[in-house]
Formats: C-alpha cells, structure tokens, sequence
C-alpha cells in the first residue's frame, strides 16, 4: 500500500477536540464530520485538502478524549494517511479500525515541511519527500493490519473473512 499528496503540517499535542470539535459530535455522517475536520485549529483545512494528501504532525497526535469520529473526520476530508513523531494510544487504534493509514516516523515529522509532496509506501515503512529529495525509515506495519487497513477497517476486514 503507498499513498501520494501534499503535506499538511501540525505541532504537538493536536488533540481530538480540534481534529472534530466536540459541536460535532452528534452528527454521525462521516462527510458531515470531514467538512468540519480540523475547523478549529486550521479554519482552511477543509478548503485546501485535496483528496490523498497527507497531514504531518509532532508528538502526541490524536492525544485527548477517545472519540473515534476524530480519525473518521481526518479520511472523510480526504487524508489518505497522517505522519507523527508519536500517535495517542487511542488515536493510534482508532485509525487503524476505520482504516486511516498512520505512520510514526520522528525524522520525517521534523523534516516535512508545510506544502511538501510526500510519499509513504506503508509495506516498508519509507516515507520519500518527493520536494526536498529525503527518504526515512518509519516504522512498516505488519501485515494483518495491512489488511485492516485495505479493506477500509476492521469492520471491513471481518466482512472478507
């Protein structure tokens, strides 16, 4: 699996309540929650993520209350995958079940920059910066969440046996 896009990037500790603010919690269609993801900490997100692109993020990313709509808002806006030094525990479990591809991967977080074209190919953990020229090592994932992640979650994963 490998996905291409433009770099979005964030900071530490970007918490659930700004990926989908709690005002939205009752809505339950995800394209509903993806025009609101990430309103409160970047009000343009939604109007310049482009399908396939990539947010890059610091430590803790997804760190705050277990709210699974938060990695529901992030693929329904678009974002084919999401770049951190370290994911919330939570967070981390939560993207993988409704099949958001994550990487952890420190040096590559520090490295991208805003606007960057970024590759990840997720079997062997490479993130290239196709901008700057740079390749890291991230951690890969092994191949039953692989699958998890390819047949759009787990729910989606138990449907094909």
């Amino acid at each position: 699996m490998q996905n291409t896009g433009i770099a979005h990037k964030y900071g530490d500790n970007v918490d659930t309540d700004v990926i989908i603010p709690a005002r939205y919690l009752n809505i339950s269609d995800a394209a509903e929650l993806g025009r609101h993801c990430m309103e409160d900490i970047d009000s343009d997100f939604v109007a310049r993520v482009q399908a396939g692109d990539i947010i890059v993020a610091a430590k803790n990313f997804g760190c705050g209350s277990s709210r699974e709509h938060a990695p529901i808002a992030i693929k329904a806006a678009g974002v084919s995958a999401v770049i951190a030094e370290t994911f919330a525990r939570i967070f981390y479990r939560n993207a993988i079940n409704i099949g958001l591809p994550i990487i952890e991967c420190p040096a590559a977080a520090a490295a991208i920059e805003n606007g960057d074209r970024v590759e990840i190919d997720f079997a062997s953990g490479v993130i290239k910066n196709l901008t700057s020229g740079a390749s890291y090592q991230g951690q890969s994932f092994p191949a039953f969440m692989q699958e998890i992640i390819a047949a759009g979650g787990l729910m989606g994963r138990m449907k094909t046996g």
